[in-house]
């Protein structure tokens, strides 16, 4: 690919991802996303050659920026406790940026409706997270069946706390059911 179709297919990738956060799967709309990047409709069909697979390119991309991210944190933050207690900012992060939704779990809600090579992607997201957790929590307690019941528990109560944060449009609703999952012991 030459640098036009590659800064092509990436600007069309962030907009559709900026637009999946937004309205999931279903808002992800062709004419749309060439309007914002500034090409014909028909050239995404060069990229991707259904809606399936734009959606499936933009979940992958997804956890693979979110792996990233969360190994960075782990690398940088050697203390487990710390690293923890700062994974909640992954989410928060999306709320502060347009008041959207992780994608995976906006995916998620979507679930039923999704083509197959998405509902891959959306799961490769989860389990991505819950391993993470659990590496961390196996830091700081080695007992492996309580972790995972624990990280699988962290994922959800994050995930859930980013939607009701979105719900009301405040992020320090996020912050504060962050903090109480830290007082509950949750979050160590």
């Amino acid at each position: 690919m030459t640098t036009t179709h590659t800064s092509s297919r990436e600007s069309i990738l962030t907009a559709a991802r900026k637009a999946a956060q937004t309205r999931g799967y279903h808002g992800l709309n062709f004419r749309d996303l060439a309007k914002e990047v500034g090409i014909k409709p028909a050239s995404i069909y060069y990229h991707f050659p259904s809606k399936a697979d734009l959606g499936a390119a933009v979940a992958q991309r997804y956890w693979e920026d979110t792996k990233a991210d969360l190994e960075t944190m782990q690398r940088e933050t050697p203390d487990p406790l710390t690293c923890l207690r700062r994974y909640p900012g992954i989410f928060r992060r999306s709320l502060e940026n347009g008041n959207r939704l992780c994608l995976g779990s906006f995916m998620s809600a979507e679930y039923d409706d999704l083509p197959d090579a998405i509902k891959h992607e959306v799961q490769i997201f989860t389990d991505i997270n819950v391993a993470w957790l659990n590496t961390i929590l196996s830091r700081i307690n080695p007992t492996p069946l309580q972790n995972t019941g624990r990280a699988r528990a962290i994922f959800a109560a994050v995930s859930g706390a980013q939607l009701m944060a979105r719900s009301q449009s405040d992020v320090a609703l996020f912050d504060e059911i962050i903090e109480s999952y830290c007082n509950a012991g949750l979050l160590g």
